[in-house]
């Protein structure tokens, strides 16, 4: 009981990237543990997924055909039965809104302890996870004292893994009783949908309450069309209504792991840098010197983005 198995997400289709990033926390445990790394897909094109799924230090893929939608009882009637075939000493799960829906279940039916929405893990004597608190103005860091556990982790917190493997991808049957289906997926809509996904950007340019007014925001979609980035911003410009509700990074809104995220007015403040300190490169443009934002930034420019900006529109258009 030194192996741990991850269970891949999948919307509308595709690997959501936490799965990526489920690999490389279960590489991780498993290293620490001393034993091998287990993939699980439930539902989908399984098969397409799988190939995916074969990263670097990956041992084994196992899929579970699930029908095409997310469905909460095949879902944790297939993890429940990875969990009894291969009794792993660690299932890890993503804390999307699909893993906090069966992650419960599976750690019930396992009578497993449960974490979630752990942000960084330690298996130096033991594991500890730590957690967020209090609109993560504090961290709390949890032992756990009984193996086997149950983990939910946030995405944004893990490097995504890479390289292909040579895993073994094995079908796994699981014999779902009808009966016990007490849900069905009807369609999907995602609230607050829009033109863009911004957490699968690669360049995000964002704005927050430094912009001062509506009409300034043509200055930072300019820039942002120079860059050929994707445009965000911070709570307080979509509370205001200048942006849709897809557009805000923080933990209210998206998380989104960018190769760079440039923060254009914006202060820091902790709900928001949850969403984005997942990116490669941070650059911050603030007339505060002492603005939160240049704590966690690899590069920051102390002045007026009013100044900033248009030179920079014009340096890169």
């Amino acid at each position: 009981m030194s192996d741990v198995l991850v269970v891949a997400d999948h919307r509308r289709g595709e690997l959501r990237p936490v799965s990526y990033e489920l690999l490389t926390v279960g590489r991780e445990l498993a290293d620490a543990m001393g034993g091998d790394l287990r993939a699980a897909v439930v539902g989908g094109d399984v098969e397409r997924f799988a190939e995916k799924l074969d990263c670097e230090g990956v041992d084994a893929v196992h899929t579970v055909a699930g029908g095409e939608e997310f469905n909460h009882d095949v879902t944790a009637a297939a993890v429940t039965a990875l969990a009894d075939a291969f009794d792993p000493a660690a299932v890890v799960m993503p804390n999307s809104v699909n893993g906090l829906d069966y992650a419960p279940a599976v750690a019930t039916r396992l009578s497993l302890p449960l974490v979630t929405d752990a942000v960084a893990l330690d298996y130096e004597d033991g594991l500890t996870v730590t957690r967020e608190m209090y609109g993560s103005k504090v961290e709390t860091v949890i032992d756990v004292t009984s193996e086997p556990v149950a983990l939910t982790i946030r995405g944004g917190e893990w490097p995504a893994a890479e390289g292909v493997g040579d895993a073994a991808v094995e079908p796994f049957d699981v014999d779902v009783d009808e009966s016990s289906i007490r849900s069905t997926v009807r369609g999907f809509e995602e609230v607050g949908a829009g033109d863009v996904d911004i957490s699968e950007a690669e360049f995000v340019v964002s704005v927050g309450r430094g912009i001062e007014e509506e009409e300034n925001l043509d200055l930072i979609e300019e820039l942002a069309e120079a860059l050929d980035a994707t445009l965000a911003a911070s709570r307080p410009i979509v509370d205001n209504g200048w942006l849709p509700k897809n557009r805000q990074v923080g933990q209210s809104g998206k998380v989104v792991t960018p190769k760079v995220y440039l923060a254009i007015g914006i202060s820091g403040a902790v709900q928001h840098v949850a969403g984005m300190k997942g990116a490669d490169t941070i650059i911050a443009i603030n007339t505060d010197p002492d603005a939160p934002i240049f704590d966690i930034a690899d590069y920051g420019i102390v002045d007026d983005l009013f100044d900033v900006v248009p030179e920079l529109i014009e340096r890169f258009d």
